[in-house]
């Protein structure tokens, strides 16, 4: 069987690449490989098109949006963009350059297409009409930018640019040229997988006339702040208010370790005609952000979370009345989280996603009232909504099929594929069956877990299982598509998945996600003892052959089960996981996560929470491993820097536990490398069927 799916493999590896043309001077679109078997491998993961940015045109009648492709001989993405037909039809190509364009956006008069390119050697605005024809460079602005977007009345563009603000070894020592070092007077230096570059995200705002962008006023001149916030904020956290003369952006307008211990970013309006910027969300502690004006101009939409330094708080849907000033939390009756605002044409309703039991739903806002209801029920996931006319576009995913775009019906929650961008791969695969399942916890609770089953699945034959054990901590179980967590690619490989959503995630109310913090070893480790229990009393699950995997906190799971698992495994896989609490604590860079979810400082020992959490410490149990286990970090994490998994790693070698470390020196928290990715792939399956086929 091993030799059988590497035949696939290589054959796919071939059949997905090309020669470079001019060394890539057009995009990488490659041609629907034919594939030697119906099971998926992973370089047919990875051939896998990746759609991204829907935006709806001004007029309603068309989409546009990304396709992402990996050369996997390259080890290289190339991103294109689309439109395609609201009402149906083909889907059109606009770009074909190496240039990757990206940040897309129509133009207000909806006659023009804005995005960004590198093509001239830096990134800059570049326009082409709707058909892709006449691109041509707007913007001249010294040095990169990222994210832009058109004011409504199309006089004028807001871009995001990095200003240097702090001095480097350089500046201070300038007669030491070669000095290579850095000197810190704070922390923060570091977030997620960058140095601090001593540059700050700066939002600009420039005349735009005649299809050119001119000059450039920094709104947060001098400011030690970020906007929109690092690392994962865009330009979503900025909105033009329909008249033009308002800026709503969000930043956290704080600097080294007020910043690392707080999660209270804000609102600020920033009035173009004076100059002066107002704290909308004064006095509002959590995050605060993605703010959306409504089109008439009357509301203003935003996300909130409550509490400061609760980075997984409820995100409430918060709608301000701009005459007024009030401000009202619409669901404050709704046990669930609100993500990606939308307005309706009218001013009168908004749509959003929400998690619910395990899948991603599209609801509706109705202002008036403020009735809440859902519109969508199925097994999947819905990332994006958008009015068009009188439907919906939508982007949705599931374990089963990358991201495509639907045209859903408000009325009756039903859709109709508008793209079929992965259509040709999908249809020679054989997927496994997707089972959804409520389980009985020790503490009398239901718990929703998913289990997968291997394609061509025999109810007579005995399976090697594992148990997925989630990251986040607080992340939802639900209906993703992911390039390396996934779980049809596990199934593929003859394993059946156990996927529960333990305590700890969101989609099942508050309680239930609240109740993990500062209780890492306790109940949602028994939740996932219980899903792996249960399903293991079915007669094709093998219980000789179990194993236990997951990344980030699903990656502490594995430690600390690996100490505490009574005999259930027989391989474990951590990726980025924490192993020692204390080391953890000092290492981390947002600091607010490990006050809040482990309850403070190994040093106070006053603090029963967190003199409590710091005992559930895998590295205290590692005179109890006795199970084969493979440990993967990335270098460049600095969430869970990688000596956590040398730990881990050097503990199991020192206990003469059976051990591997795959060690990626240009890897963050994920992996994100075409060539990387596939390797990953290839030692997680060569290490789980050493230890539970062989």
């Amino acid at each position: 069987m091993k030799n059988y799916l590497l035949a696939i493999s290589l054959f796919v590896a071939f059949a997905c690449t090309t020669q470079p043309e001019s060394m890539q001077t057009k995009n990488y679109i490659p041609e629907t490989p034919r594939l030697a078997s119906d099971i998926m491998t992973a370089e047919v993961l990875w051939s896998f098109g990746r759609l991204g940015g829907p935006q709806v045109s001004p007029d309603g009648k068309s989409v546009l949006y990304t396709v992402t492709y990996f050369n996997i001989e390259e080890n290289k993405s190339y991103r294109d963009v689309y439109t395609v037909p609201v009402s149906g039809g083909a889907a059109k190509n606009l770009t074909n350059s190496a240039g990757n364009e990206s940040d897309p956006i129509w133009r207000p008069d909806g006659k023009k297409i804005g995005y960004l390119s590198s093509a001239s050697g830096s990134v800059q605005i570049w326009e082409m009409n709707p058909d892709g024809s006449e691109a041509k460079q707007v913007s001249n602005i010294d040095g990169s930018i990222s994210g832009f977007k058109y004011s409504p009345d199309g006089t004028k563009v807001f871009y995001i640019q990095n200003v240097k603000l702090d001095e480097d070894i350089h500046d201070l020592f300038p007669d030491l040229p070669k000095a290579n070092a850095r000197l810190e007077n704070d922390i923060m230096y570091r977030h997620w997988d960058q140095w601090h570059d001593y540059t700050y995200q700066h939002i600009f705002i420039a005349e735009y006339s005649d299809g050119k962008v001119e000059g450039g006023t920094d709104i947060l001149k001098g400011k030690r702040y970020d906007s929109p916030m690092k690392p994962f904020g865009g330009v979503e956290q900025i909105a033009w208010s329909p008249d033009g003369k308002t800026l709503a952006y969000t930043c956290k307008k704080k600097t080294g370790k007020e910043y690392s211990i707080s999660t209270n970013s804000d609102i600020y309006f920033y009035n173009l005609e004076t100059g002066e910027t107002l704290n909308f969300t004064e006095g509002m502690m959590g995050y605060d952000q993605n703010p959306v004006f409504s089109p008439d101009g009357k509301y203003l939409a935003w996300e909130s979370m409550e509490r400061d330094g609760y980075e997984s708080d409820k995100n409430r849907l918060f709608v301000a009345d701009l005459k007024t000033g009030k401000k009202t939390d619409f669901t404050a009756d709704f046990d669930q989280n609100a993500h990606g605002l939308s307005w309706n044409a009218e001013s009168s309703a908004i749509y959003f996603t929400s998690d619910i039991h395990a899948t991603d739903e599209i609801f509706k806002l109705e202002l008036a009232g403020g009735n809440i209801s859902r519109i969508t029920d199925g097994v999947h996931n819905y990332q994006t909504v958008e009015p068009a006319g009188e439907k919906l576009v939508a982007q949705k995913v599931s374990m089963s099929q990358p991201a495509e775009l639907y045209l859903v019906d408000p009325k009756t929650g039903t859709d109709v594929a508008l793209t079929t961008v992965n259509k040709g791969l999908l249809d020679q695969l054989q997927m496994g069956k997707v089972e959804e399942r409520w389980l009985e916890t020790t503490d009398g609770k239901q718990m929703h877990t998913w289990v997968i089953y291997p394609p061509n699945f025999d109810p007579n034959k005995k399976y090697p299982t594992l148990l997925y054990c989630q990251g986040g901590p607080q992340g939802t179980v639900s209906q993703f598509w992911s390039y390396r967590w996934n779980f049809q690619m596990m199934a593929a490989n003859e394993y059946i998945i156990v996927a529960p959503n333990r305590r700890g995630l969101p989609g099942f109310g508050q309680e239930w996600n609240e109740q993990i913090s500062k209780d890492y070893g306790g109940q949602n480790i028994k939740d996932l003892l219980t899903a792996i229990d249960e399903v293991a009393k079915e007669p094709y699950v093998d219980n000789n052959r179990l194993g236990a995997v997951g990344a980030s906190y699903g990656g502490f799971s594995v430690y600390f089960l690996a100490g505490n698992h009574d005999g259930r495994f027989k391989a474990f896989i951590s990726h980025d996981g924490m192993f020692n609490f204390e080391h953890q604590y000092l290492t981390t860079e947002e600091m607010w996560f490990a006050n809040w979810d482990i309850g403070g400082a190994f040093w106070d020992k006053d603090n029963a929470a967190a003199q409590r959490s710091y005992k559930f410490s895998p590295h205290n149990f590692v005179q109890n491993w006795d199970t084969p286990i493979l440990v993967i970090h990335g270098e460049k994490d600095f969430r869970v820097p990688p000596d956590q998994g040398m730990a881990a790693f050097n503990a199991a070698v020192l206990r003469d536990i059976p051990a591997q470390f795959l060690y990626f020196p240009e890897e963050n928290h994920w992996v994100l490398q075409a060539q990387n990715g596939i390797l990953w792939q290839r030692v997680f399956f060569n290490w789980l069927d050493k230890w539970l086929k062989n």
